[in-house]
């Protein structure tokens, strides 16, 4: 875990924050580093009983956790949620592509209408600070996943218009593919590699921003103590093709565990609809606004003064990950957030 500055933890420290979304891989993430920070209250809320089950398990009683079965849809539950809470993380979503084409009202319902349920009560709760989870899949948008998480983030960025005593600021942190993440391609192949299964990939020269659980939530608790309003944050990440993250994880699989009696092969199949080939982390329109300001881009109301380069925005053309650091990567990850 990247080490905390004094002002970030200071950010924190004797606040009550609410997660919503706060069983989820981010969501949990967010929570390991904030006791770290001496907040007053962590609220996690979920709309999963069994999720609230589990995280309880694996993070404990702690006197700082309070844990709220809610769901974003509810208004009325976020009201109560968000009592005299200072700072909110948006994480809540339906984020499966496939799940979100199968059923693309329910991914409306929960991404742009709850969404909206909580930028309205942030501001009617007077929140300080609202920092929403958002995809690089909302860029130019090819799914349904991707247009309603592009609604969600317009409506955080334009929440501000109906906070008229300018009390709450709200933010934006957009990702690339956290490693690691439920669902994500690596908790995939960890089970294909367990069980000797193929590890089947669509295309080998599709790309993909990468980036870890702890470099995720680090950048969400930076993001929150930087954040001026109305702006949208995205991590530097390297790029890897998926047929390299698959080779990558079968050679660590080997040297971790020199005694798996099969090693699992990589399969290429066929490209999914909706599935993009390459990941854009900033479109053509927000080039102009976009500034390097160190770790991260930062996209805001004014124009740079320094145009970046387009072919860093595109997986396809950013810079790559070293197979040494991806492999240090992985270990780390089953290391801390997987058992085998």
């Amino acid at each position: 875990m990247k080490s905390l500055t004094q002002n970030i933890v200071n950010e924190f420290k004797g606040k009550t924050i609410l997660i919503t979304g706060g069983t989820g891989s981010i969501g949990l993430g967010i929570v390991k580093q904030l006791i770290h920070c001496k907040p007053k209250a962590i609220r996690i809320f979920a709309n999963d009983e069994n999720s609230i089950f589990e995280t309880r398990r694996n993070i404990g009683d702690n006197p700082l956790f309070k844990y709220m079965v809610g769901d974003v849809r509810d208004k009325d539950r976020l009201v109560l949620a968000m009592r005299n809470v200072d700072i909110v993380f948006h994480a809540a979503a339906m984020k499966h592509i496939d799940i979100c084409e199968q059923n693309p009202f329910d991914a409306v319902k929960t991404n742009v209408v709850g969404t909206s349920n909580v930028l309205e009560t942030a501001i009617i709760e007077k929140v300080s600070k609202v920092i929403f989870i958002s995809t690089d899949k909302a860029t130019n948008p090819t799914s349904t996943l991707g247009a309603s998480k592009l609604l969600a983030e317009r409506l955080t960025l334009d929440a501000s218009s109906y906070n008229e005593n300018g009390k709450t600021i709200f933010a934006i942190a957009r990702f690339g593919n956290v490693i690691g993440s439920r669902g994500s391609v690596f908790q995939i192949f960890h089970h294909n590699l367990r069980n000797g299964l193929p590890l089947t990939i669509t295309d080998a020269r599709m790309t993909r921003f990468i980036m870890s659980i702890s470099e995720a939530a680090s950048m969400i608790l930076e993001i929150t103590n930087i954040a001026k309003d109305g702006e949208i944050f995205i991590l530097k990440m390297p790029s890897v093709k998926i047929s390299e993250l698959a080779m990558a994880m079968t050679n660590v699989y080997k040297n971790r565990y020199p005694n798996m009696k099969k090693i699992s092969n990589i399969k290429i199949s066929t490209t999914r609809e909706h599935e993009r080939f390459h990941e854009i982390l900033v479109t053509n329109d927000e080039v102009p606004y976009c500034h390097d300001v160190g770790t991260m881009f930062k996209i805001s109301k004014m124009e740079s003064k320094k145009m970046i380069p387009v072919s860093q925005f595109n997986s396809e053309t950013a810079p790559k990950i070293t197979t040494e650091k991806l492999e240090n990567s992985i270990n780390e990850l089953l290391d801390e957030y997987v058992s085998y």
